[in-house]
């Protein structure tokens, strides 16, 4: 499936390694190599965890292909309306490569 509808449109990407970035796809290729801008990377805290989820601001971003696991649409108006920082759950695990 080619990313290219995607243009211009905030997505958010799981990296194999289980990292969640959100950001504005502003190019792509075959090899599904992405180029985001006004990057946050969402670091979602387990629930036993004291420590309280955050989001890191990355700005431009660049992503390798090969590391790209998971490429999905936001629906920015559902995004907005939820505290990232009051967000609980599982850690997302690494992909592995065989």
């Amino acid at each position: 499936m080619s990313l290219q509808p995607y243009v211009s449109k905030r997505i958010m990407v799981v990296t194999s390694d289980g990292r969640t970035l959100v950001g504005l796809l502003l190019s792509c290729d075959q090899l599904t190599n992405l180029v985001l801008s006004n990057t946050v990377e969402r670091i979602i805290r387990p629930y036993d965890d004291p420590e309280e989820s955050r989001e890191v601001e990355h700005g431009l971003y660049l992503i390798r292909g090969d590391n790209v696991a998971i490429v999905g649409l936001v629906d920015e108006k559902t995004d907005e309306s939820i505290n990232w920082n009051m967000v609980r759950g599982d850690v997302i695990g690494g992909v592995k490569h065989s």
